[in-house]
């Protein structure tokens, strides 16, 4: 097993398990996919963990395969950041029995989740969500208002009690005065009309000072703090064969441009002062027939 938080993760939405699920790969790619298939989430599938996991093939032979599985869809390599409040980068490989497009993993990486309920394995999902896996600048949040400013929620929020409930109309001081109570309030969750309801719910009869009981139960009925949310994960997908970190579209079956590309080198130049192809063929036939006569012409 890889240290907690690192190595296999499972991808999502996959088709159940059939005994063709690899059929479609080499015979040493489908060995090692159907070996990461079985391993359980967690554990380590580094290049030298999985050449000693197995007797057939060493670490050259699993890193080619590797880069093959990813071109065809099978995995993706990421860095993705946890732990919100002290942030730690782990390095995982997401694995799907079911091959993917593209589209579908830059999806799945940007939002953590299937693109929809489809099992196709080239969804083709809008171009700008597959942008939101690197992290981005955002937005400045518009100024905030005082709380007891007459345009600031808990001041609208109180100033309203006296609508829903004569017993409670409040003046412009008292609505200042406990407008910091109220935007505690609004601060936790609670919305204008959840504000309304609690704040005015069997009041006694008279209400002889709306401004100390609206204080009171402000204090006494106050919400409790509601944990944060956790941000969502922040995923950069690496090339499967250098692991260079890229961002989604610099990727193409996980590789990047210089791991994917197969160009055969460029054959050498002729030297200088060789003979043409006509003069060669010329020039061998005259030795085949010299070799028959029982002499080699001199060139």
């Amino acid at each position: 097993m890889a240290s907690p938080g690192y190595g296999k993760q499972s991808a999502p939405g996959q088709l159940p398990p059939a005994a063709d699920d690899f059929g479609h790969l080499p015979a040493r790619e489908a060995y090692l996919a159907s070996l990461i298939n079985n391993l359980p989430d967690g554990a380590a599938m580094d290049v030298k963990t999985l050449a000693a996991y197995q007797p057939l093939f060493g670490q050259m032979a699993v890193r080619t395969a590797l880069n093959r599985l990813s071109a065809a869809g099978h995995l993706r390599r990421v860095r993705e950041r946890v732990n919100a409040e002290r942030p730690q980068w782990v390095f995982r490989t997401y694995f799907s029995r079911t091959p993917r497009g593209d589209g579908w993993w830059n999806y799945f990486l940007a939002t953590g989740e299937a693109p929809g309920a489809s099992t196709d394995s080239s969804p083709d999902p809008p171009e700008e969500r597959s942008a939101t896996a690197l992290p981005e600048t955002a937005p400045p949040a518009p100024p905030a208002t005082s709380p007891a400013s007459p345009t600031s929620p808990a001041y609208a929020a109180l100033a309203s009690l006296g609508l829903a409930d004569a017993r409670l109309s409040l003046s412009a001081a008292d609505c200042e005065a406990l407008a910091p109570l109220a935007a505690e309030w609004l601060a936790r969750g609670s919305t204008p009309a959840i504000f309304t309801a609690a704040l005015t719910a069997g009041l006694p009869t008279p209400v002889h000072s709306p401004a100390a009981f609206t204080r009171r139960r402000l204090l006494d009925k106050m919400p409790p703090v509601r944990p944060r949310p956790d941000p969502p994960a922040v995923r950069i997908p690496e090339c499967t064969g250098c692991r260079t970190p890229c961002r989604p579209h610099a990727l193409l079956g996980g590789l990047c441009r210089a791991c994917r590309s197969t160009r055969a080198p460029a054959p050498p130049p002729p030297r200088p002062g060789g003979l043409s192809a006509a003069a060669v063929r010329r020039h061998a036939a005259r030795v085949r027939q010299a070799m028959g006569a029982g002499a080699v012409p001199r060139s």
